[in-house]
């Protein structure tokens, strides 16, 4: 079989070194031509040497290309359904996620995404966000107003905290307090961003942790808790 396939090669070398000035050949251009020629030859040495490899075995033959094709189909049917495939990808990972860590599980059809994060034990939902690009995790409180940071995570994002002035009284668990009012160049989680947020800075001591207020909620397409779960979409 082998001086088949040199034939093969040669007389397709051959016409195309004579059609070359033609423009065509068959209808095709000399690329195209080299192409289909390089390409017949290779489907000759493949099944060729298939031949060979299950000669008196047609059995074994059949099964390998069984299961082949069954494999061939699968990733067809996994490719077809690709987004449905990542979007239940996600949704898993989400479940596995701890509380606090967020996962990005899905867009619509004017791609806008959405984040999911997990309740943690106490009831309460935390985020692991970026302000003005540093990573502060943020309580979720509805009933706040505005975005509230603990002095340390007001540091983190850029603030020079020495220089503000807590004149702002906010109410707490423990009664009234007094925070600075800033202005954050952006707030995002994963792909959801929100810029030119203001926000307040509490005293040292004020806050254990900082709080995700009605001021950035209210700025996202929807937020929704159900269940164990909240998600947030741009």
């Amino acid at each position: 079989m082998l001086w088949i396939l040199l034939l093969l090669l040669a007389a397709g070398g051959l016409i195309l070194f004579v059609g070359e000035d033609q423009g065509t050949i068959a209808g095709l251009d000399p690329a195209s031509f080299a192409s289909l020629v390089a390409g017949a030859a290779l489907l000759i040495y493949f099944f060729t040497f298939l031949a060979s490899s299950y000669r008196g075995r047609i059995g074994q033959a059949f099964k390998d290309f069984a299961v082949w094709a069954l494999i061939a189909f699968a990733l067809v049917v996994v490719y077809s359904f690709r987004e449905e495939v990542t979007y239940l990808a996600q949704r898993i990972k989400g479940e596995l996620l701890p509380p606090g860590e967020t996962v990005v599980y899905g867009s619509d059809e004017r791609g806008e995404r959405a984040v999911r994060v997990r309740r943690r034990p106490d009831g309460h939902f935390s985020i692991r966000m970026q302000v003005n690009g540093a990573p502060v995790t943020m309580l979720v409180d509805t009933g706040a107003s505005t975005i509230v940071l603990r002095t340390a995570d007001a540091r983190l994002a850029g603030i020079d905290v020495d220089r503000l002035n807590y004149t702002v009284p906010v109410q707490t668990a423990n009664g009234t307090a007094y925070a600075a009012a800033v202005r954050l160049r952006n707030v995002s989680v994963g792909p959801i961003q929100v810029e030119g947020v203001d926000a307040l800075v509490a005293k040292p001591g004020v806050l254990n942790e900082s709080l995700l207020g009605m001021n950035f909620l209210r700025r996202l397409r929807s937020y929704e808790f159900s269940g164990e779960f909240l998600t947030l979409r741009s």
